[in-house]
């Protein structure tokens, strides 16, 4: 099997340990199904016949804290993220699960195939031997991979009812391997969809988050709304299913918000831009009033309902507290736009305050989603383009005598003079030699510097100052032109 599969030494040496002491060993999961799929698994598991103070036993460094009998293999030799540590678990059975999340015992007096049965899918329900060359694959999980189908082992509602979580685990796998959830699968979901309210908030985000973060989210979302899924998850963007738009809009606000979802992915940007994607519209319904003068659909104020509304959602799913505020931030002023000849500097720094530095570069981004999600086929237009070159203008260094390491006080105690226009334009003298060499920048160096130019005239200070003015606006000349001539505008 080696020979067939790029399997890491680390792994191997693992499943060589526990053969060697006399025990069985089998890749599992997710490891095996990536593997028969062509794909580098993201992490590895091995199941064996070997007890936990048994697999313990055998290895320098391992680490087991779960009621699962899951042993942690630990390589500190290794660089590869996914090879740090192999998990080893033995084979086991599972009592009822009273509170559809957790088994109420495990057992380990198991084999293989009583190990294999209570697995999620049959795609995960294949093990897989190195030494032996020996795949058990007792639901026919090859064969689904094949026909890229996504198959409960067993009963559907059986495996449901053992962990809802497998619900939207099986819309997730969807979304990454684009299979199709086969249809008594499919009606396992549909009837036990209701379980999921007994699973911790923090569960259903994880997975909600990989979901996102697959190949084609805006599939699976309407997979989870259509399985009834979806209300146990984010019931308010059900809210938005039908609600028609204004003619800037080709579609209704539900469409809207997951086409522009998928547009963020398309671009493989990171998950706020995500979030922010899928919620920014999200209090359209609520605010949705009929213009008479219009005679069209407003909206006011959806951007300041819909940050507080997408708060309450990322608080509810146990989102962290800078990930909230980053999504709420984008929500709440992704409604930045006004006419080209309007936009002024002083407005974009507003903005950028508003959001803050860090942050801009994402609701440009998440207003490119926003504009894909209207059906125009234009991401960047001229308005777009004009705010990303203002943006950057206004995002570099300020260019002022409040950059200085002293101020207007600092020189009258150091020179000795009274207040006078004289003040400002010593500071305008020593600005044009810090903007000559920002590493003169320092109270003692500019102090010094200070006391010489004191001596100078207001004459002399303004002369110099004016030439220095001159030069600087030639040289930030220069650099606008070249900031605007990147967005193609004037």
């Amino acid at each position: 099997m080696k020979d067939l599969f790029p399997i890491p030494e680390t792994v191997s040496r693992v499943t060589e340990t526990l053969e060697k002491a006399g025990f069985e060993a089998y890749l599992i999961g997710g490891c095996v199904r990536d593997l028969f799929l062509g794909k580098t698994p993201k992490d590895w598991d091995v199941t064996t016949n070997a007890k936990p103070d048994e697999i313990t036993g055998l290895f320098p460094k391992t680490f087991y804290e779960n009621e699962y009998g899951t042993v942690g293999v630990v390589n500190e030799d290794e660089k590869d993220p996914a090879l740090e540590i192999v998990e080893v678990t033995p084979y086991r059975t599972e009592s009822e699960y009273s509170d559809s999340r957790r088994p109420d015992s495990v057992s380990f007096d198991a084999t293989l195939e009583d190990d294999l049965k209570r697995r999620d899918f049959t795609m995960n329900a294949i093990a897989l031997n190195l030494s032996k060359n020996k795949v058990v694959d007792p639901f026919g999980g090859r064969v689904d991979l094949q026909k890229g189908l996504i198959r409960a082992v067993g009963e559907p509602k059986k495996r449901f009812s053992e962990d809802a979580l497998r619900m939207l685990r099986a819309i997730r796998l969807h979304a990454e391997l684009g299979f199709t959830i086969e249809e008594k699968t499919k009606e396992g979901i549909k009837d036990s969809a209701e379980l999921l309210k007994k699973i911790a908030k923090e569960r259903i985000r994880d997975e909600f988050i990989k979901t996102l973060m697959s190949e084609n989210p805006m599939e699976a979302i309407a997979v989870a709304q259509n399985l009834g899924v979806l209300e146990f998850v984010v019931p308010e963007l059900l809210d938005a299913i039908g609600i028609e738009q204004n003619q800037a809009h080709a579609f209704d606000v539900w469409t809207h918000l997951l086409k522009s979802l998928q547009h963020s992915a398309d671009k493989k940007w990171p998950i706020h831009i995500r979030l922010a994607a899928l919620f920014h519209d999200i209090s359209k319904p609520e605010t949705r009033r009929w213009s008479k003068e219009k005679e069209e659909w407003t909206f006011y104020g959806h951007e300041v309902v819909g940050a507080r509304k997408t708060e309450a959602i990322l608080k509810n799913l146990k989102f962290p507290n800078e990930l909230v505020t980053t999504v709420v931030k984008l929500v709440r002023w992704h409604m930045f736009f006004s006419d080209t000849e309007q936009i002024t500097l002083s407005a974009v720094r507003r903005l950028i305050s508003n959001v803050g530095k860090e942050n801009v570069w994402d609701l440009m981004n998440l207003r490119v989603c926003d504009r894909i999600g209207t059906g125009r086929p234009k991401e960047n237009p001229y308005r777009l383009r004009k705010y990303q070159s203002m943006v950057e203008e206004a995002m570099r260094d300020p260019v002022s005598v409040g950059m200085l390491a002293i101020d207007g006080k600092d020189i009258m105690d150091i020179a000795k003079i009274p207040a006078s226009p004289k003040i400002g334009q010593i500071l305008h003298a020593l600005l044009e030699e810090v903007l000559e060499n920002p590493e003169l920048n320092k109270k003692d160096i500019l102090s010094k510097k200070a006391i010489k130019l004191a001596i100078f005239s207001e004459e002399e200070l303004k002369e110099r100052g004016d030439s220095g003015k001159e030069k600087r606006e030639e040289e930030e000349e220069k650099i606008l032109k070249t900031i605007r001539g990147k967005y193609g505008v004037q």
